[in-house]
């Protein structure tokens, strides 16, 4: 589950969402929660971004046993 609203930025209690766990990896690896609070607080505004939708039709195509790597922002892997 994926706070809409990160629970630093006050979404505690606040609407929430299903997400694989590549998909909310990838959203924290290119969203610090501010940005997430402030503009990205609802599925469509993720998707919004050309990012968020090119992982997701792209993720949506891998098996759902992978473990997908995620990249940050920068294109660096993200470190584990």
């Amino acid at each position: 589950m994926h706070h809409l609203v990160p629970r630093e930025e006050g979404g505690t209690g606040g609407p929430m969402a299903e997400l694989c766990s590549a998909c909310h990896r990838q959203i924290h690896a290119l969203f610090d929660n501010r940005t997430l609070a402030r503009e990205r607080g609802s599925i469509a505004a993720l998707l919004e971004e050309p990012r968020v939708r090119r992982f997701v039709t792209w993720v949506r195509r891998q098996d759902p046993g992978r473990r997908v790597k995620v990249e940050r922002a920068g294109g660096r892997p993200r470190a584990r």
